[in-house]
């Protein structure tokens, strides 16, 4: 009995060791410092079915085997399949293979092009298998042909990372609102894209932001960009120069490489959004008890009417954006402001079923959302804290005060210890002025020890009745002093501004530069040239004189300049129309930064046309950056170095 025990003991201890050495081997395998080397390899196809480039296929069901176990990553954004497909494909990834059933019909004699890009990894260290299509065909044939270029926000020249590109064997206007791609791509984070599988003949090419998954344009949402360029697809022998790296800084040899180059190869797609011409009343609401707002979704030259019906509207102020697609309504009546339910009747302008622009009027309540039981309540807080304030200075004999004194006007205004030489002083109120006395305000400036009067003047804002701009003959060098007195602005609510003292200087000439933009071909006003700053944000706008545009009293500084054909000299960018045929406005950058220092006249030559579009605007403000390229990590190098070898 002892000796079977024993030999059982043994042999239970046998076959421990061995399943603890087996699930060693087996969890070496994915690469540890100590358990093998790492799988560095990236995946490879060992077949597929249909096969890779077969012709005749009925199949919607397409199974590309791999060398290794693979997945996908982030396929809804990377996979493209041509001809685009209505229902969405299911892709997944299961093992050693990826399957895609297409839910679509097969279209006869199509070529299929499933662009995976590089979304296939292997499943143990995510080396990349690089781009990678699969295609085959419905017909007797394969289809080659490739075109590509490069799609481009039309306002500022950013890469445009996943918007579609599609070509219409269709080439009349209708086709991109009428009809689905027939050959497709998506655009990578350089904005880049190859549309594949292309037979033979002449396109018309289009860029989609698609929001409804039909690709096609048909959406004032969805973004843009069309070309009246015939596109005819063509190729050519040729030969590239490839460069093989011995390590990251070492060349180890340049090869001729043979390969058919196909072309176009430059397309430039500029997108855009069209303004919303639609004209319909978007929204109203009122948030504060002391004003209403009403939005409408585009502007109109006809003013919004506001008639109360449970009120008298003539108590109403009517602040209107500059297009009149906003509306506030400020309540100069405490008896309005206390009122929680306010009746209108409101007339405006609205597009009609065919767009044309007729008159609608509508019956609304504006329903405060901070109704009057709760303001009493609030009111009352504010009233007992004061008055527990006002009773603890009392019981110490400090100075108090019996009646609670109105509440002050909150003013903003641009003042602080510099000035710049072009600039002036804009006062801002949070709720319109019933008064301002302009005889409140005093402006010095400092003569040796002394402030005298200096010239002045103050004016309202245009457009607002919350504004009022203080402007002066500022001397370089000078200080001044500002003073407001008590009082000076005064709200329909009663409140009074309180005093403002502000000393300030203007800096030295010696503090600016001047700076002239020459265009060259351009001799016209039509353009409008812009000083940006680091973040891409015009900070000085002029329009060109004799194709100049001069910049004077520009603070010393890297800049960066952008310009845009002002074609219908309204002095801002427009974008395009496709109903209308209508590119957007042309914009260009300048390629480089400017490095303007004071006391310099400085002038730069630009050519709008001498550096490619597509390289125009500089690296250090182009907001969408390339995809980071997935390389094999070379752990193995890694892990020698750690081991001493």
């Amino acid at each position: 009995m002892r000796n079977n025990y024993q030999f059982s003991t043994i042999k239970l201890q046998l076959i421990a060791a061995l399943s603890a050495a087996v699930l060693m081997i087996g969890c070496a395998r994915p690469g540890t410092p100590d358990g093998g080397p790492f799988d560095e390899t990236p995946p490879q196809t060992v077949g597929a079915h249909p096969a890779e480039g077969a012709t005749g296929c009925n199949s919607k069901l397409i199974e590309i085997y791999f060398d290794e176990y693979v997945k996908l990553e982030n396929a809804s954004e990377k996979v493209a399949i041509s001809p685009p497909q209505i229902n969405q494909p299911e892709i997944s990834a299961d093992g050693r293979k990826i399957k895609v059933k297409l839910i679509d019909s097969l279209m006869p004699n199509t070529t299929y092009t499933i662009d995976f890009g590089d979304a296939i990894v292997d499943n143990n260290e995510g080396n990349p298998m690089g781009k990678y299509t699969y295609t085959f065909s419905t017909g007797d044939s394969i289809d080659g042909m490739e075109v590509s270029g490069k799609v481009l926000d039309a306002r500022n020249l950013e890469p445009i990372k996943g918007i579609l590109v599609g070509l219409h064997r269709d080439t009349t206007a209708q086709a991109f609102t009428q009809k689905p791609f027939d050959r497709m791509a998506r655009t990578n984070g350089s904005g880049e894209f190859t549309v594949k599988g292309i037979a033979p003949g002449n396109y018309r090419i289009y860029a989609l932001k698609d929001a409804d998954g039909d690709y096609r344009f048909g959406q004032k949402s969805e973004m843009l960009a069309f070309s009246h360029r015939i596109i005819s697809p063509s190729s050519f022998p040729d030969v590239r120069h490839d460069t093989i790296w011995r390590d990251s800084t070492h060349v180890d040899s340049v090869k001729l490489v043979k390969y058919t180059h196909f072309v176009p190869d430059d397309i430039v797609l500029l997108a855009f959004k069209e303004s919303t011409l639609d004209r319909h009343l978007l929204k109203t609401e009122r948030k504060v008890p002391e004003h209403f707002d009403i939005y409408f979704t585009a502007p109109c030259a006809e003013k919004p009417i506001v008639k109360g019906l449970n009120f008298d509207d003539s108590l109403l102020r009517r602040e209107y954006s500059v297009h009149n697609d906003t509306l506030i309504c400020w309540l100069s009546d405490t008896a309005l402001v206390h009122t929680d339910t306010l009746t209108a009747e409101l007339t405006y302008m609205e597009n009609d079923s065919l767009g044309v622009l007729v008159s609608r009027s509508d019956t609304l309540d504006f329903v405060s959302r901070l109704p009057r039981s709760r303001q009493l309540k609030m009111e009352q807080e504010v009233y007992k804290t004061w008055a527990q304030q006002q009773e603890k200075l009392r019981k110490k004999g400090k100075p108090y005060q019996t009646e609670m004194p109105p509440a002050t006007l909150s003013l903003n205004y641009n003042g602080s210890g510099s000035l710049d030489l072009y600039d002036n002083i804009t006062f801002t109120s949070p709720e319109p002025l019933r008064s301002v006395d302009t005889s409140k305000f005093h402006l010095f400036i400092k003569e040796d020890t002394l402030y005298l009067p200096a010239d002045f003047l103050v004016e309202p804002k245009k457009g607002t009745t919350m504004a009022y701009t203080l402007y002066g003959e500022w001397r370089p060098e000078q200080h001044y002093l500002m003073q407001v007195d008590s009082a000076a602005f005064i709200s329909i609510y009663g409140k009074v501004s309180q005093r403002i003292e502000q000393r300030f200087s203007i800096p030295s000439l010696d503090k600016y530069c001047t700076f002239t933009a020459s265009l060259i071909g351009r001799n016209d006003t039509s353009v409008i040239v812009e000083l940006l700053n680091n973040s891409d944000n015009a900070v000085r706008t002029e329009r060109t004189q004799k194709g100049k545009a001069n910049f004077f009293f520009v603070k010393p500084g890297s800049y960066y300049m952008r310009a845009f054909i002002d074609s219908n000299g309204n002095g801002q960018w427009d974008e395009g129309n496709y109903a209308e045929d209508r590119q957007p406005e042309e914009v260009f950058y300048f390629p480089s930064s400017l490095n303007l220092r004071a006391k310099w006249d400085q002038e730069q030559e630009w050519d709008f046309h001498r550096t490619p579009l597509i390289r125009q605007k500089p690296n250090k403000i182009t907001k969408q950056k390339p995809d980071k390229e997935k390389k094999i990590q070379h752990r193995n190098i890694e892990r020698a170095k750690q081991w001493g070898k």
